[in-house]
């Protein structure tokens, strides 16, 4: 059965770092490109951070740019997303993704919400 599992979120001040992970069960992690994704009342989803298979690609939006880096562990299955310096405009609920690499089958975590106070 396939699962992702997202935790690392929680409740910080501004300036303040957090690590998100993703633990996935049931396919094959190496197959997939994998993202993060967040999401606030009201608005869109939007995505955060782009990872290749092997990992030596990556892709940001600008807002995180220098601030968060996005990794995976192939041998693990987990996607991790490490983030730095927050700021209140970070505060979202945080999914990750994967998507079959040229396929549109993607799966998605149930999210983890991170909270940050000015």
């Amino acid at each position: 059965q396939v699962k992702l599992v997202e935790s690392g979120g929680g409740l910080v001040q501004s300036g303040e770092s957090l690590r998100l992970s993703c633990t996935t069960f049931g396919f094959t992690f190496s197959d997939y490109v994998m993202s993060w994704y967040r999401q606030t009342p009201g608005k869109e989803r939007e995505l955060v951070a782009d990872i290749t298979l092997s990992g030596g690609g990556t892709l940001y939006a600008d807002s995180v740019k220098g601030r968060f880096t996005i990794s995976r562990d192939n041998h693990r299955s987990i996607l991790y997303l490490q983030m730095n310096n927050l700021n209140p405009d970070d505060t979202a609920v945080y999914f990750c993704k994967a998507r079959k690499f040229g396929r549109t089958l993607e799966y998605w975590g149930q999210g983890t919400q991170v909270t940050v106070s000015s």
